[in-house]
């Protein structure tokens, strides 16, 4: 039986911020790094030839920084503070810009793009709290542009801008909402199995992998537990699938009920389960699976007419004395799951323990 790896796309979508995926923002960021630096190289040339050299220099120091960021964008450990910095700043050059005794009315459109910049790059959350203040102040400095709003004319260009910014805000903070719920719904069908509603078997390697980097920075250890129900073929050949169905749901609702809220439990396929116990020793880890053991032999499903009772046998490998790779506590669980099953069935097996046990059930392929 092999274990293979499996990507973990419910992994790589929680690591996001937002609609785009890491590397994807890091480009977008890139190219908004150049463009911003290029067009700043410009303004600044306008900016010098208008009788604003102050302006100018900033520019020009600003377009000089933008392009250095640029070069390591993409590389960078501090990628969430520089989109901050970079956000920060723009907004902040936006309303500089704005203040200008001689800006231009063209010059405020780039207050609406505060909040598109702000929830594309950082997500619902963070884009909100970013933006949010910008948009304020850029509605005070558009009002303080326009002077005395008494006339019609100016009233309309005030109530237009405002309005437009708070569509604008609203807009992209409802997208970005649905966005994350769908998204959601994504990752719970990456992560979930179907039929059980467990941990399916890349969700399950990926928590595997994941407590073995944890225990082996805490110095703890855990149980890897394979678990195979017995005799599930007969299940199927008598009753049919669905009857199967039933009874890989109630398997899974009882490792639910009975484990800890430290542990993890996934359907690994077929009639085959995993199970992951945090820091316990190998005799709590075998007493606990022989709870479970009875506890599932001694569990009654009716189907229709009929009744069905089912058995389990458990295979433990024990972290690190078992192996220190993924791969290897798979194969030490395995080993002891058929050790089991060549035992008699409806067993509990690991390193050191007789595989001996009560209520043995009868053999039967399977």
């Amino acid at each position: 039986m092999t274990h293979n790896h499996q990507p973990d796309l419910g992994t790589t979508l929680e690591q996001s911020r937002s609609g785009l995926r890491d590397n994807h923002r890091r480009s977008l960021a890139r190219l908004m790094f150049l463009v911003s630096g290029t067009s700043l190289s410009v303004f600044a040339c306008l900016q010098f030839f208008n009788g604003f050299p102050w302006v100018s220099l900033a520019e020009l120091l600003a377009s000089g920084i933008l392009f250095y960021g640029a070069s390591r964008v993409l590389t960078t450990g501090r990628f969430q503070q520089w989109l901050y910095v970079y956000l920060v700043f723009n907004f902040s050059f936006f309303l500089v810009i704005m203040l200008l005794p001689d800006a231009s009315v063209s010059a405020f459109v780039w207050v609406l793009m505060m909040p598109v910049l702000a929830y594309l790059l950082l997500g619902k959350r963070e884009g909100m709290i970013l933006s949010v203040p910008f948009m304020l102040l850029g509605g005070v400095v558009y009002y303080l542009h326009l002077g005395n709003v008494g006339s019609a004319h100016r009233m309309i260009d005030l109530i237009n801008m405002v309005l437009c910014g708070a569509l604008m805000q609203v807009f992209m903070h409802m997208y970005e909402a649905r966005r994350e719920e769908a998204e959601q719904r994504l990752i719970d069908t990456a992560q979930t199995d179907a039929l059980t509603g467990l941990a399916n078997r890349a969700c399950f390697q990926s928590i595997l992998a994941r407590t073995i980097a944890e225990c082996d920075c805490s110095g703890t250890g855990f149980a890897l537990v394979i678990m195979d129900i017995d005799h599930f073929k007969l299940v199927n050949d008598t009753l049919g699938h669905d009857a199967g169905d039933q009874v890989l749901r109630s398997i899974g609702q009882c490792l639910k009920e009975r484990l800890r809220s430290t542990d993890s439990v996934g359907r690994l396929g077929g009639e085959e389960f995993g199970l992951i116990l945090r820091d316990v020793r190998p005799p709590d880890a075998f007493e606990l699976m022989e709870a479970l053991r009875k506890r599932i032999a001694s569990r009654e499903l009716s189907y229709g007419d009929a009744s069905i009772r089912v058995t389990a046998s458990f295979g433990i490998a024990q972290w690190p004395d078992s192996g220190r790779e993924a791969q290897v506590l798979f194969q030490v669980a395995d080993k002891y799951l058929y050790h089991g099953k060549r035992a008699g069935r409806n067993r509990v097996a690991q390193a050191g323990a007789a595989p001996e046990s009560e209520d043995l059930a009868p053999e039967a392929g399977g």
